[in-house]
């Protein structure tokens, strides 16, 4: 029986309602399929531990998160109590930084069950591959003077191997599903970051002959997410721009609250992170009907990290099961809690 240490920061907000039902999903889905299970080790850091001590997590807190074999995040975020620049920096930000998780992946699919607003939703199966550490996000900057003659500066940083491993991982995964890179760009408004990118991701794409590519600008890119998104296969993204496109294609999905993602260290020295896109949902908290998708579809994505694949697409092909029959919470236009949600998953694992 191989036992996976995995550590388990609940989070802000729904986060706390949605990481017990989604652990209790990976228990049974690992006692369907035996030869693995989960030891839990939660952690209390949120906004309510940063009223209390100051800061988001102690001093020590990435040196006892670096032994786990994975991190499993609910949400972070209290806007009301601690600004957001603070708890993400403090917190989700700093765990990707300082962990190189450098790469971002975030799928986005038609659901079976939910109501795509899309007229023709079609069968999109897309995934976007992100830039996770430097980019448009990066800290170099400021802001000088005041009043009328205040400037704030903000660098955009690319490497040549921060993009050249995106690219590469983006072309990896296209070689295990349909063949098909798109890049996003804007080489024809951003006269330095983009023209380097186009360059590199053409250097890359000679390494796998067997790949078809598409360079495509990011507005454009945009507006075919919701136009034709069942042209896509793999998309890699600048971080900013790779944010952008996900939430697009979370909202073509027909919910942000069922997205997934995943934040991937590739060197080995780190744990992983994997995260639903929803955040921490403050509006709806302690109120029982926060949706479970997308911090359950995120465990399948913790899945297939660890090498579970045949599992994961179990999970979530009974998820989709569960959707589609109607089991569904009122953010998708159902009438379940998440308990009852989380309840007919195992139910039908279990079958």
């Amino acid at each position: 029986m191989r036992q996976y240490e995995i550590a388990v920061i609940p989070g802000d907000g729904i986060g706390k309602e949605v990481v017990p039902a989604a652990t209790d999903v990976l228990d049974a889905i690992a006692e369907v399929h035996g030869g693995i299970s989960f030891k839990y080790t939660s952690f209390p850091w949120s906004c309510d531990y940063y009223e209390q001590h100051g800061k988001m997590m102690p001093d020590d807190g990435l040196r006892t998160l670096q032994n786990f074999e994975a991190i499993f995040l609910g949400a972070v975020g209290d806007p009301q109590r601690v600004p957001d620049h603070v708890s993400l920096w403090g917190l989700l930000i700093k765990i990707r930084r300082e962990f190189e998780q450098v790469i971002n992946i975030r799928p986005a699919k038609y659901f079976r069950g939910l109501a795509s607003p899309l007229l023709k939703p079609n069968d999109f199966d897309l995934l976007v591959v992100r830039e996770n550490s430097e980019g448009e996000y990066s800290e170099i900057g400021g802001r000088i003077h005041k009043g009328a003659d205040e400037i704030a500066i903000q660098n955009a940083v690319f490497t040549r191997k921060g993009t050249e491993r995106a690219i590469r991982y983006a072309f990896e995964l296209a070689q295990k599903r349909r063949g098909h890179v798109t890049s996003a760009t804007k080489s024809n408004g951003i006269v330095y970051s983009m023209p380097f990118w186009d360059e590199v991701f053409k250097d890359v794409s000679k390494e796998y002959p067997d790949v078809k590519t598409t360079a495509t600008h990011i507005d454009a890119l945009s507006a075919f997410f919701v136009t034709k998104p069942h042209v896509f296969d793999v998309v890699v993204a600048s971080n900013l721009f790779g944010d952008i496109l996900t939430d697009i294609g979370a909202a073509i999905m027909g919910s942000i609250g069922i997205a997934p993602a995943a934040n991937i260290n590739l060197n080995g020295k780190f744990p992983s992170m994997f995260e639903p896109v929803h955040g921490s949902a403050p509006d709806i908290a302690g109120q029982g009907i926060a949706n479970p998708i997308g911090q359950i579809w995120t465990a399948k994505m913790m899945l297939d990290h660890l090498g579970h694949q045949e599992m994961g697409q179990h999970l979530l092909n009974v998820v989709e099961d569960v959707t589609h029959s109607g089991v569904k919470t009122g953010d998708i236009g159902g009438t379940a809690t998440t308990q009852e949600v989380t309840q007919e998953i195992l139910k039908r694992l279990k079958r």
